[in-house]
C-alpha cells in the first residue's frame, strides 16, 4: 500500500463503485425499455386507427360522416351519420355523471371530513368493491332489475332504454369519483382547515370555501377519469340500452352507443376490408378523440385554476 493510502481510497472501493454504476445503468436501460414498449404500443394503436380511418374516408365523404342523421352501415341502404351514435353516448354518459358526481363527491366529503378513522377504514374499501364487479354483471342488473323497477312508475319506458343503462353506469363509475375525490380532499393540509376555523368559519363553510377549492384539481381529475370510463363502457350499454341507432335524447327508448356498435361489428359476421368493417375504426377514432379532448380540457382547467389561486 502506498503512502497516504487508506481503506477508503479509490484503489479499494472503486471496483464496487463501478459495479454499482453498471447496475444503475442496467436498471435505467430495463425500465426505459418497458417505457418505450408502452409508448410504442400507444403509437401503434393510434397509427392503426388513423390508417384504417383514412381508408374509410376515402370511400365516405367527411361531411356525410358528420351531417347524416341516420346510421345504417350494415343495411343495404348505407348511411354513416356518426352523430346518431354520439348522441346516444353523450346521453348515457350524462345520466351516469348526474348520478356519480353528487353521490361520489358527497361520499368523499363524508368519508374525509365527518367519518371517524375506524369507520373510514371500513366504508372506503366497501365502496371500492363496486369497482371490482364485472361490467357484464352491471349490464344484466340494469336489464333484469333496474328496468322492471323503473317501468312501474315511468310511463313509456321500453325494455331497452338509455335511462336504466345510464343509472347503472353511474353506479359503476361511482367508486372512481368517490375514492379519488376522497384522496384529494383528505390530502389537503390540516393547516388550511385550522386557519379557516381560527377565522371563525364553521365546518361546512371550511369544507365549501377552503377544502374543496384546494382539492379541486384532484376532484376534476377523478371526474374526467369517470367520464372517460363512462364514454368507453361497453357491456352495460350494450345489454341495457339496446342496439337501435336512433337520433335523439329520449332516455326512454332503445338506442345504440358507439361502443355498442363496435361490439356488433366485432361479432365476426362483417367481412374484413368491407366498408362496414372500416366503420369500426372510424368510430374508434372518434371515441379516441372525444376522450383525448376530455383529458386536454382537464389539464387546461386544472392549470388555469392553479394559476388563479397561486
Amino acid at each position: 500500500m502506498t503512502a497516504g493510502a487508506s481503506p477508503g481510497s479509490d484503489s479499494l472501493w472503486n471496483p464496487n463503485r463501478q459495479r454499482s454504476k453498471n447496475i444503475q445503468k442496467l436498471v435505467v436501460l430495463i425500465t426505459g425499455a418497458f417505457a418505450f414498449v408502452s409508448v410504442l404500443t400507444t403509437f401503434g394503436i393510434v397509427g392503426t386507427l388513423f390508417f384504417e380511418t383514412y381508408e374509410f374516408f376515402r370511400e365516405v365523404p367527411f361531411t356525410q360522416f358528420f351531417t347524416d342523421t341516420r346510421w345504417t352501415p350494415l343495411f343495404s341502404s348505407k348511411q354513416f351519420g356518426i352523430i346518431v351514435l354520439i348522441s346516444a353516448t353523450v346521453l348515457t354518459s350524462t345520466i351516469a355523471i348526474l348520478v356519480a358526481l353528487p353521490l361520489g363527491l358527497l361520499s368523499a366529503i363524508a368519508l374525509s371530513e365527518y367519518a371517524k378513522p375506524n369507520v373510514r377504514k371500513v366504508l372506503k374499501p366497501v365502496l371500492e368493491i363496486l369497482a371490482g364487479i364485472p361490467s357484464i354483471v352491471f349490464g344484466y342488473f340494469a336489464l333484469l332489475t333496474v328496468t322492471p323497477v323503473l317501468q312501474t312508475f315511468v310511463p313509456g319506458l321500453q325494455g331497452f332504454n338509455a335511462l336504466s343503462a345510464g343509472l347503472v353506469l353511474g353506479i359503476s363509475i361511482l367508486p372512481l369519483v368517490a375514492s379519488l375525490s376522497e384522496d384529494a380532499i383528505f390530502s389537503v393540509p390540516r393547516s388550511l382547515r385550522d386557519g379557516s376555523y381560527a377565522l371563525g368559519a364553521t365546518k361546512r363553510e371550511t369544507i365549501i370555501s377552503v377544502v374543496l377549492p384546494a382539492a379541486l384539481s384532484g376532484i376534476v381529475a377523478s371526474l374526467i377519469l369517470a367520464v372517460s370510463r363512462a364514454i368507453g363502457e361497453t357491456m352495460i350499454v350494450t345489454l341495457a340500452a339496446g342496439q337501435n341507432p336512433t337520433l335523439g335524447l329520449n332516455p326512454l327508448v332503445p338506442t345504440m352507443t358507439m361502443t355498442a356498435y363496435m361490439v356488433q361489428v366485432s361479432l365476426g359476421d362483417t367481412p374484413v376490408g368491407s366498408i362496414a368493417f372500416k366503420t369500426l375504426f372510424a368510430v374508434g377514432m372518434t371515441l379516441f378523440l372525444m376522450t383525448l379532448a376530455l383529458n386536454l380540457f382537464s389539464f387546461w382547467f386544472v392549470r388555469r385554476f392553479r394559476e388563479k389561486y397561486e
